[in-house]
């Protein structure tokens, strides 16, 4: 049977580590940068964002109140991750939607500045599952050039809201200007199809379960969860080739009763001896060099 989806992977064969200085993991910190990106009727949207910090979708009339929630992320959040991140000289990856970089040029200037990666995460915050193959080619430009725009540095990489749509990689593939995509959910391991690099991300590692019935409700059941990942991730990686991707959000971890996880976090792996935290553009440029090196 010649089954469409692979669900073998590295299964017996796993890729030794190829991390610089031989390092035993690679730890990959994503932030969402979402802020003034999500529906929103008030924006022209055809309609609201319906989750925040609770359950609730206001139809047919601008919502106010979400729309703070979020803003909150850039007025509030950023500063704390910020100021986290450079307390401990980590560089990370700002996944940001194309609308957030053109409303808010001053936020994508502070990052570059501060040495992080901004990379593309879709126009809006919504899903490609359903758009044509030409809404998506023009959804994939805006963004990429808004990105550029803002931040005098093209982005290399991509990843879709949730889910994308199965033109989505050709398309970026097909541009020849995105380094890598983040659209999978399988893996510890990159890997690549032709020159392009494909970085798994995660859902479980990920500030998102602070979310109405995410699971995550103290600062602490963030740290606890994500530092028992890194601790396994890391035991492995003596063996094989182990990434770790850890999500962020402005308007989630940024929150005072939460920044505490995430310091938490970024001391444990700070402890740590052979641990490579880097943005994901030099992981996947790393990972692009050792694969066309063992060739």
């Amino acid at each position: 049977m010649n089954d469409r989806r692979d669900f073998k992977g590295y299964f017996g064969a796993e890729p030794a580590p190829c991390w610089p200085d031989a390092a035993r993991l690679a730890v990959s910190f994503v932030v969402n940068v979402e802020e003034g990106a999500e529906l929103s009727i008030g924006d022209g949207d055809p309609r609201n964002e319906s989750v925040y910090e609770i359950r609730e979708e206001v139809e047919g009339a601008p919502d106010p109140c979400m729309e703070t929630h979020f803003a909150y992320g850039t007025r509030q959040g950023y500063a704390r991750i910020a100021g986290a991140f450079d307390r401990y000289g980590v560089k990370a990856t700002f996944s940001t939607c194309g609308r957030v970089a053109e409303r808010s040029p001053w936020l994508m200037q502070d990052i570059v500045a501060r040495g992080h990666e901004v990379s593309c995460h879709g126009w809006l915050w919504q899903r490609h599952a359903h758009m044509t193959r030409a809404e998506e080619e023009a959804d994939i430009e805006r963004t990429h050039a808004a990105i550029k725009a803002a931040c005098g540095v093209a982005p290399v990489g991509w990843h879709t809201r949730s889910a994308p749509s199965v033109n989505t990689r050709d398309i970026l593939i097909a541009r020849g200007d995105f380094l890598y995509d983040s659209d999978v959910y399988d893996d510890d391991i990159p890997r690549m199809t032709g020159g392009h690099v494909i970085l798994p991300y995660a859902f479980d590692t990920n500030d998102m379960r602070f979310s109405p019935g995410g699971g995550f409700v103290q600062a602490r059941d963030f740290s606890e969860y994500v530092i028992g990942a890194f601790d396994r991730l890391y035991a492995e990686g003596g063996k094989a080739a182990r990434m770790m991707s850890i999500g962020l959000h402005l308007r989630l971890i940024g929150r005072p009763g939460r920044i505490g996880g995430l310091e938490d976090v970024l001391a444990h792996i700070a402890a740590q001896d052979d641990v490579w935290i880097a943005p994901r553009r030099e992981i996947a440029a790393c990972w692009a060099g050792a694969q066309k090196g063992a060739a």
